[in-house]
């Protein structure tokens, strides 16, 4: 359930359709949620070592700084911080494209998103200045709403019509084109499946690790693809792939289309509501990040500071927002806000999975922890995640070199910040 709940968040709502833009062919569409599940599956495996062989609370964080060295620790975590808030920005439009057309029908796509999403991120801003925070029992009920979606979802295969077979010609594709098509996919595909690095913070805490972690990430990740395909299928099946390539509402459409438009404008604001609820999740813990990073004397002091009458990390909070907000004004567009998030992923994702190579040499030396958990299949499993990870970098690269060029700007700048700032705060 840990697996499936880092992973399962509200990308699953709006990714099909980038994946169907880009595949072109169904068969390229369902072929790069299936090879997306099996890489992701390496990749879990290998956190869940990395975990194990070093278990210390934040271990994302701080793996670079142990295998590396503190300022490429910083400057992969300085870029998070940026990728963190515009993940964030991301998931905040999937939530105003629902209830845009619900509640500004007025304006036109891009100008009704911004103005949506903003005002959301704005109120969701000073409702945590004023110290309310959500509860779990808030989040689970978040988590009951997703899953119950997508069961509403996918059961809408026996209910709803099928779309009308399509009269549209295939465009004609050479080798190399859906090779390259198949790669564009894996920016979205990877979106989606993304949290499961997060295993590597449980792999010092369960009982039998070497046993119970391999069979919970397998289960978990079919868990996932299970769900992930039956839902696809569903997009394509009562949508059709044309319908799926043009959405940008594909829970309400799907619903639309088995209870007519009153479910469309309920299913918009569920939505709407799951999406901000998240947000406001995301806007409260985020910040400790910071805080730990501060504690580490990589970050000022100021981002540590929290108000004692409402717990809040004011700082802290108003620099997370204020790169959501920066996110939003410069595009509105989902595309391209995911670009720039998992350019930044790509980078940190490879560089955090290549630490079990620095890992497992440092331990010929120094001996194997006793009590561990080791992935089988190593070193082939997790080289192949990284080739994978790397070459979904150079398909955005190739396919938007805006992005990567402002991306690798930021990664660079990250160096002299650390020098700038370490000397700052030793004084």
């Amino acid at each position: 359930m840990i697996v499936v709940s880092l992973v399962i968040g509200m990308g699953i709502f709006r990714t099909p359709v980038e994946v169907a833009q880009k595949a072109q062919y169904p068969s390229i569409f369902f072929a790069a949620w299936i090879i997306g599940a099996i890489v992701s599956l390496f990749g879990a495996l290998t956190f869940a070592e990395i975990g194990s062989r070093y278990p210390v609370a934040g271990g994302f964080y701080r793996i670079f700084s142990h295998c590396y060295h503190p300022a490429f620790a910083f400057m992969v975590n300085w870029m998070t911080v940026i990728s963190n808030a515009a993940s964030t920005a991301i998931v905040a439009i999937i939530g105003a494209e629902y209830i845009n057309p619900v509640l500004l029908p007025q304006f036109d796509h891009d100008t009704g998103v911004k103005i949506t999403t903003i005002s959301a991120v704005l109120i969701l801003y000073l409702i945590n200045l004023l110290g309310i925070k959500m509860s779990a029992r808030a989040l689970n009920i978040l988590m009951i709403i997703k899953i119950g979606l997508i069961a509403l979802l996918i059961s809408s295969i026996f209910f709803a019509p099928p779309a009308p077979a399509s009269t549209t010609v295939l465009p004609t594709m050479t080798t190399n084109e859906m090779l390259k098509a198949f790669w564009l996919c894996f920016v979205p595909v990877f979106f989606t499946y993304g949290g499961y690095q997060q295993t590597m913070n449980f792999g010092s805490d369960v009982p039998n690790a070497s046993r119970t972690m391999p069979r919970a990430i397998g289960y978990g990740i079919a868990i996932i693809l299970t769900l992930y395909i039956l839902i696809n299928f569903t997009y394509f099946r009562v949508l059709g792939f044309e319908g799926l390539q043009s959405s940008t509402t594909l829970a309400s459409d799907v619903a639309g289309k088995v209870l007519g438009d009153y479910a469309f404008k309920v299913i918009a604001v569920i939505m709407f509501l799951s999406v901000m609820a998240y947000v406001n999740a995301s806007i409260m813990s985020n910040p400790r990040v910071y805080y730990a990073m501060a504690e580490d004397k990589v970050l000022p002091a100021i981002f540590k500071k929290v108000n004692e009458r409402t717990q809040v990390q004011e700082f802290a909070v108003t620099f997370f927002v204020g790169f959501m907000i920066l996110t939003l004004f410069l595009s509105s567009s989902f595309s391209k806000v995911l670009n720039y998030v998992m350019f930044f992923d790509s980078i940190a994702l490879v560089s955090a999975s290549a630490a079990l190579f620095v890992l497992r040499y440092r331990a010929k030396k120094t001996g194997e922890p006793a009590g561990i958990y080791k992935m089988k299949g190593y070193p082939y499993l997790p080289a192949i995640f990284i080739i994978v990870y790397s070459l979904v970098n150079i398909s955005i690269l190739v396919s938007n070199p805006q992005a990567s060029a402002i991306g690798f700007i930021l990664f660079v700048s990250g160096l002299p910040l650390y020098w700038v700032l370490k000397k700052l705060i030793a004084r």
